[in-house]
């Protein structure tokens, strides 16, 4: 039996998750003592859902970007959408370090705001080139709901928190 590899679309799905495993070390690195002080809201997911949440978004995008770039005819057919999908991981991949290297939550808020519009714009590009492209955006749609508004509650419930101003000393 021979294993073939659609090397394309593997691409496609490993790409996203590079900047996700960059991010997961900055994390990491800021989960205790930080991120534990702050308050947060009672509907916070556990901090083990966040790995393989964004691991599957980053390759459910992954692959909804290398079936837009199949049938939109390349970058060069489909320089819109994946325009959009490149500004979007990169808002996506700048978002750990403001919130978890700088610990700015106020300037994290901002930032996720303009990324969860881009990934509407994301969502609907992606469905004008291949609809199935645009439904495996959903699920990052719904995640990104949750982070901005857990970004949101957060920085609403900790102002007066000095680790706020805390830029890593």
């Amino acid at each position: 039996m021979t294993i073939s590899v659609h090397w394309p679309a593997l691409a496609g799905v490993i790409h996203p998750n590079i900047g996700g495993w960059a991010g997961a070390v900055i994390t990491r690195r800021n989960i205790n003592p930080w991120y534990e002080s702050l308050k947060k809201p009672s509907w916070t997911p556990p901090k083990w859902a966040f790995g393989p949440a964004w691991t599957s978004i980053y390759c459910s995008v992954g692959y909804a970007s290398y079936l837009v770039h199949r049938d939109g005819g390349g970058f060069k057919g489909a320089v819109l959408p994946l325009s959009i999908y490149g500004a979007n991981l990169a808002l996506n991949w700048a978002w750990t370090p403001i919130f978890f290297g700088c610990h700015n939550i106020k300037i994290a808020l901002y930032e996720i705001v303009v990324l969860w519009g881009s990934t509407i714009a994301l969502a609907v590009a992606f469905h004008q080139v291949n609809p199935v492209a645009g439904y495996l955006v959903l699920p990052y749609i719904a995640w990104n709901t949750l982070a901005t508004a857990l970004n949101y509650v957060i920085y609403r419930d900790n102002q007066e928190t000095p680790a706020i101003e805390d830029k890593k000393n």
